[in-house]
């Protein structure tokens, strides 16, 4: 018998190399109790933070990797989240329904593709909708309303679907359609805008389609 040999988790230099952490969320201790690290600017006690596991699912409660080499999780301030989930969302190749979180109340961000929508515990009336557009873009294929660029992203501003309870509203209301440049702007954009945040939970697409929603 042939045993496989597990390849280690990338290190943060590794996996973030163009940001800077601080010292004490970075060392060796804070990894044996799994803290994650923190980028320097979160020294100064900023209102905004996002913790990114770019690799992870919770799936019934377990912590599914999804690529054999996972990054580790970090939290960042709004300028180091924005650069590096922008780029990480923006090279994804699948089609997207993403939903605007409500400011007030969201403390996760998080994507889930299709097929993994019960495990996740994605209510039926939602994984439904979301499923029915899913299945709708592809057969209209519309252009990007940025750029022209055939758009894999349906983004949803809270004007048009102000939760995730409103499965008809997901079902029928017009959303706006990107390419996955303009669409990973878009989430970015209504991410970082707001004034003050903790979000525990961001990780990154994976698959061949899904939705990002919020709680």
């Amino acid at each position: 018998m042939t045993l496989t040999k597990k390849m280690p988790r990338l290190t943060i230099q590794q996996a973030y190399p163009e940001f800077s952490f601080r010292w004490r969320t970075a060392n060796w201790l804070s990894r044996l109790i799994r803290m994650p690290a923190e980028c320097v600017h979160l020294e100064s006690h900023s209102p905004w933070m996002a913790t990114f596991l770019p690799d992870n699912l919770f799936l019934q409660g377990k912590n599914v990797k999804l690529r054999e080499r996972r990054r580790p999780e970090v939290s960042l301030c709004r300028e180091c989240f924005a650069k590096v989930f922008e780029k990480e969302v923006s090279l994804y190749a699948g089609r997207v329904v993403a939903f605007e979180p409500d400011p007030e109340s969201v403390t996760q961000f998080f994507f889930v593709a299709a097929p993994d929508f019960d495990a996740a515990g994605v209510e039926p009336a939602l994984s439904q909708a979301v499923g029915a557009r899913l299945a709708r873009d592809v057969e209209e294929s519309k252009p990007c309303q940025d750029c022209e660029r055939r758009a894999t992203w349906l983004w949803f501003p809270r004007g048009r679907v102000p939760n995730l309870d409103a499965a008809e509203l997901i079902r029928e209301v017009a959303g706006e359609h990107f390419c996955a440049t303009h669409g990973a702007q878009a989430v970015c954009r209504s991410l970082t805008s707001l004034e003050q945040v903790n979000l525990f939970y961001v990780n990154a697409p994976y698959g061949e389609g899904g939705a990002y929603l919020w709680i």
